[in-house]
């Protein structure tokens, strides 16, 4: 029996300066998904973060105020306060290692240099949570990756991003139940082909 999913948890860096930028994917979904559920996002200071209840649902949203590099303390705040397990959270955030417009679904598995990542695996002390992954593409350099994830998407990225983040709205039904497998038919599917203009 798969644990029941409690707690969602968008990653992104708080402040206007930072909010059309790739490195708050996780943010862009979190937000959609709590204006489809009519959940308020809240700021909450005993979580470090904006917080809110989708009740019918059973689970939390959460997306850190604490900059990146520092997400686990308001992760581990609220995990604390409602006794939450690490496997009853799903974490979503942008990946290097994907394209624009393709993201996965994971349970587990390494942390590919995502900072994070790294402080939320480093303060509950374990690997084993759900990550959604969505792609950003990679700058091609690794000494770019900071200034690139700092940066706003091009056009036709932020456009194949927001479609990775509809298929991903779309398997809600299945992650509210906690029927991963189903879920992850959905969100891991590559997107369409763009169709070829007639001449």
């Amino acid at each position: 029996m798969q644990a029941s999913l409690r707690l969602i948890v968008g990653l992104g860096n708080p402040g206007a300066e930072y909010s059309e930028t790739r490195h708050n994917a996780g943010f862009w979904f979190c937000e959609r998904l709590a204006r489809d559920l009519g959940v308020n996002l809240a700021r909450e200071s005993r979580f470090r973060g904006l917080a809110g209840n989708a009740r019918a649902e059973g689970v939390w949203l959460l997306l850190p105020q604490t900059f990146m590099n520092r997400s686990g303390e308001a992760v581990q705040a609220l995990m604390h306060f409602y006794r939450i397990e690490p496997a009853e959270m799903l974490v979503v955030h942008d990946e290097l290692d994907l394209p624009p417009g393709q993201s996965r679904l994971k349970f587990g598995g390494g942390l590919g240099g995502h900072n994070g990542l790294k402080d939320i695996t480093s303060r509950l002390g374990t690997q084993d949570y759900w990550r959604l992954r969505l792609g950003i593409g990679h700058p091609g350099d690794r000494n770019e990756v900071v200034n690139y994830v700092l940066k706003p998407p091009r056009r036709e990225e932020a456009a194949a991003i927001d479609q990775a983040i509809d298929r991903a709205l779309l398997a809600w039904p299945q992650l509210a139940k906690s029927e991963y497998n189903a879920a992850m038919q959905k969100i891991n599917a590559k997107p369409p082909a763009p169709k070829e203009e007639q001449p």
